[in-house]
């Protein structure tokens, strides 16, 4: 298993039975990502799927609203937007050592078969190439839409009204010159880690996949002919997953790539490829996958890893979605755009249209981008430290947006009924059912609330919870207010600080609605200062909610020269408590006080206070002494006051 922190490569990647190594020998695990959406769009990426589900679609729906000249300025503007130097510098820190480039044809050569290339495609793979070696990432070719497309689906361009790749010789001698064409550009690329000749054939090729397999070797040779170096990764049919026929190997220096979404993270997942690795002597590479929680990623990588496998995630940047590292904006005029295709609202201009679109464009970019760090996070960090870590600064007195719970996996960080899809169909089970904000199994939808930061926590299920890394400078009394909203009186909520109890279990009587927000509030609750966890356990659902806001009160129990506002009797500290714990109360005119302690009964144990006293501040130190442990209440009473607190003895 590796699970060292990242290898860079020395020179050539090459195979060693089952191993990719460099030319010093060293194993390469590689830890990739797919440019997904940048040179050939997917409907899904920019939200497009229902009209125009293939980039050719889309294009000329662009075409008809904004003419061919302008269509071509927004493509350039997409293109030099969607990756640049940052991207890739960003990968790099964030610990991938590799790229997977998606490639259509048609932005380096045309179907006339006239032996035509289009240096501006090639161009662009150059300057990433660069950017790849000033980062130490080795970057893959992959022909992701090859001539007619190698797939029915929308994700290879595929133009029904036109024949495939597989119904036409001509397609396929374009396709087999053009990797002739790409290798001998680069065959004296070291940064260049191999050629992904086909993504995700999916086409009926009879028993035996005998078409597949001599395209693929037929592109072999043709490769072979101007670059003997460079590794051959060869897909399986039907997304990747259909290795039948493609055995034996054909080259020496060749990979079995394999995708695959959707599925359980467990040994009887990859069982059928472990044996296709160890009956060929060939590496596997996991060459695409993604698309599902953050917790999905964490136990994917894992399973990838202990068995010797490299992956490329799936894709780095989409337009409003949660998925990736990167989510470009969505702008109001492009949906205006999305809702005219749609049939919902009337044809916008051609000034309107073309304006849309490059503002659209322009979102693209990395600094107006979106970071879901938990994705990373999944990835890399969850895979040797199993704690958890701030999301963002929280801070006692202050405010804690319950979206902002601390990264981490399932289980440390939070915990959801539904956290991840295992289904085997894209939309076989939500994990957030908003979908926004973040990756996780916590369902967060937008909040519109006056005071927020955008986004709640919804759709909550009896028994979740979440933690958040709080700092507290310094000991004091709080009072506590939750801000929510319930459709029902169902919901209970509790809080806890490293272990001890804050609040009990607190009822949130109905507001009226999903969106119509109240505030609960519980006073003098005594915080100790340092680095803390808020544990926020949720019971019986019904309720959503915003935030906690933590307010220090203005008379301070540590100061005994200020003189209380009221009576008031505080949680004692710590609780649960073991042998000894402090119990803090306040008088504001001199009184009779008496402090009791009862069972869970309900019978008097012992009374611990019974005494007049001065207006102030006051502590009182309990040793449990031979009390067995269990639930107790302390009870306070003074004049017309009378107060109650539950305590837990663990002995």
């Amino acid at each position: 298993m590796i699970i060292s922190s990242l290898v860079y490569g020395e020179g050539f990647l090459k195979t060693d039975g089952k191993k990719i190594i460099d030319e010093s020998g060293t194993e390469i695990i590689l830890r990739g990502m797919g440019l997904g959406g940048w040179l050939l769009q997917e409907g899904y990426m920019i939200h497009t799927s229902s009209f125009a589900n293939a980039e050719y679609q889309f294009r000329g729906k662009i075409e008809a609203l904004i003419g061919t000249e302008k269509t071509k300025d927004f493509y350039k503007k997409y293109w030099d937007n969607y990756v640049r130097e940052i991207d890739i510098e960003k990968l790099a820190e964030w610990g991938f050592n590799s790229i997977r480039l998606p490639m259509h044809y048609n932005k380096l050569t045309n179907l006339n078969n006239d032996d035509t290339y289009y240096e501006e495609g090639f161009a662009r793979i150059d300057a990433l190439l660069e950017w790849c070696k000033k980062n130490n990432l080795y970057l893959i070719l992959d022909l992701h839409a090859a001539p007619g497309g190698q797939s029915d689906e929308g994700i290879s361009d595929y133009n029904p009204s036109k024949p495939s790749l597989w119904e036409s010789e001509t397609n396929k001698q374009i396709t087999i010159k053009l990797w002739r064409k790409l290798a001998e550009r680069y065959k004296d690329e070291p940064y260049i880690g191999g050629y992904d000749l086909l993504n995700e054939p999916k086409w009926d090729l009879g028993p035996g996949n005998v078409p597949l397999r001599q395209l693929y070797i037929d592109i072999t040779n043709a490769i072979r002919e101007v670059d003997k170096k460079h590794i051959i990764f060869a897909e399986g049919n039907w997304y990747a997953t259909d290795f039948g026929g493609l055995t034996p190997p054909w080259d020496n220096n060749m990979v079995y790539s394999f995708h695959r979404y959707w599925g359980g993270n467990n040994l009887d997942a990859i069982n059928y490829l472990l044996t296709l690795r160890n009956n060929t002597n060939v590496p596997l590479w996991l060459g695409e996958t993604g698309e599902n929680s953050n917790n999905w990623f964490k136990d994917c990588v894992a399973l990838m890893e202990e068995n010797d496998i490299g992956w490329a995630w799936w894709p780095h940047k989409k337009i409003k979605n949660v998925t990736g590292p990167l989510s470009s904006p969505m702008s109001d005029n492009y949906q205006k755009l999305l809702d005219y295709w749609n049939g919902k609202i009337s044809k916008p201009s051609e000034a309107f249209a073309y304006a849309a679109l490059l503002e659209q464009a322009e979102n693209l970019k990395f600094e107006n981008c979106s970071f879901e760090p938990g994705v990373i996070d999944a990835l890399f960090r969850q895979q040797y430290d199993q704690t958890s870590i701030p999301y963002k600064q929280n801070s006692i007195p202050g405010r804690i947006f319950a979206v902002d719970y601390d990264l981490g996996m399932r289980g440390v960080a939070y915990s959801d009924k539904d956290y991840e899809n295992t289904t085997g169909s894209p939309g076989g089970q939500a994990w957030n059912n908003g979908g926004i904000y973040r990756n996780d199994g916590v369902d967060i939808e937008p909040c519109t609330d006056q005071l927020t930061n955008g986004f709640n926590v919804g759709w909550i299920e009896s028994g979740e919870w979440l933690k958040y890394t709080v700092d507290v400078p310094e000991t004091g009394y709080f009072n506590l207010s939750i801000r929510y909203a319930a459709g029902n009186s169902n919901g209970k909520i509790m809080l806890s600080m490293s272990g001890t109890s804050l609040s009990g279990l607190v009822s949130l009587p109905s507001t009226g609605g999903w969106q119509n927000w109240k505030t609960i509030t519980i006073e003098n609750i005594r915080v100790e200062s340092g680095k803390k966890e808020l544990m926020v356990q949720l019971y019986f659902g019904g309720f959503n909610l915003n935030y906690f806001q933590f307010t220090k009160q203005l008379v301070n129990v540590e100061d005994e020269t200020l003189s209380p506002q009221k009576f008031n009797l505080n949680q004692n500290y710590p609780n649960p408590f073991n042998n000894q714990t402090i119990i803090h109360y306040q008088v504001p005119v001199k009184s009779l006080v008496k402090l009791n302690l009862y069972n869970g009964m309900g019978q008097l144990i012992k009374t611990l206070v019974n005494s007049t006293k001065e207006s102030g501040n006051y502590s009182f130190t309990f040793n449990s002494e031979n009390l067995s442990s269990g639930v107790y209440f302390i009870s306070m009473r003074s004049e017309d006051f009378s107060s109650t607190i539950k305590t837990v003895l663990l002995n």
